[in-house]
């Protein structure tokens, strides 16, 4: 005979409840201070795949610095934002890439700096501020391109998104013209006269006055001296002769560069769209 046989009543019902006894689950705790979690998770990414393919890495700088300035602008707007930014950017910076070696000169790919942009380096420098005018009104103009091209495909799609980057294409591009040395703006006016670098000067010094922003401050600073460098060295010979440019030179470079500007300006307005529908 079983062992189960020789329970009382009492101890079998006790027994078939056991049976169907469930352990209850185990209290899941919400993890503490999400914010900082949230925050840190793109950094602890990406420490993990330096760790991994640092020395790959390191040695494509392009490579590395597009993954570092894709995660923050990521984390940041999220993945279209982050993405379609970085698109726009090596867009624009291939302008550059593209008219120069078509001049012979020795170009870098372009270098990612997050919240920054996006920069190339040239080994050496064009014949005269002409050519340098020519290399630097490539990047706006390609990056308007586009832009532009964003705009037709969120027609074509309906896709506010894709509208929202075709605005910030334009916006980028557009900020780029200012006639600061050290954005695209600076490098396309010397062919037209190098007084308009502190026209630019002052109106960003007004700006900065007036909306104080860190990466505006980064900007004034380092036109100030480059603006103070080339003041200082304004009556050598050969960069007199660096920014001789002939009347017809002048024209095609103003033509290029205030019509540039008014479309930029007239894209702007034609994809701006309230925040509130991209939430």
């Amino acid at each position: 005979m079983s062992r189960v046989s020789e329970l009382t009543p009492e101890e079998r019902a006790k027994l078939a409840e056991l049976a169907y006894y469930e352990p209850p689950e185990p209290v899941r705790h919400e993890p503490r201070f999400p914010f900082l979690r949230r925050l840190a998770g793109p950094f602890i990414a990406l420490g993990a795949l330096v760790l991994k393919f640092g020395g790959v890495l390191l040695k494509f700088k392009f490579l590395f610095s597009i993954f570092v300035s894709a995660a923050f602008y990521v984390w940041f707007g999220g993945w279209w934002f982050g993405i379609g930014l970085v698109v726009l950017l090596f867009v624009h910076e291939m302008g550059h890439v593209l008219e120069a070696k078509r001049q012979g000169l020795p170009v870098s790919a372009p270098l990612f700096i997050p919240f920054l942009g996006a920069m190339i380096t040239m080994r050496e420098m064009p014949q005269d501020a002409w050519n340098e005018a020519k290399v630097a009104i490539a990047g706006p103009l390609l990056g308007t391109a586009g832009a532009a091209a964003l705009w037709i495909a969120g027609i074509a799609l309906d896709s506010n998104h894709l509208k929202a980057l075709a605005f910030l294409g334009f916006l980028i591009n557009l900020f780029n013209l200012l006639p600061v040395v050290p954005l695209d703006g600076g490098r396309i006016v010397a062919a037209l006269h190098p007084v308009l670098w502190l026209v630019g000067f002052l109106a960003l010094l007004a700006l900065v006055a007036y909306s104080p922003n860190p990466i505006l401050i980064i900007i004034l600073i380092v036109s100030g001296m480059e603006l103070w460098q080339r003041w200082r060295v304004r009556n050598h010979p050969e960069l007199q002769s660096y920014y001789r440019v002939t009347a017809a030179r002048r024209t095609t470079i103003a033509v290029l560069y205030f019509g540039l500007a008014a479309l930029l300006v007239l894209g702007m307005e034609a994809t701006h769209l309230p925040r509130d529908i991209l939430r």
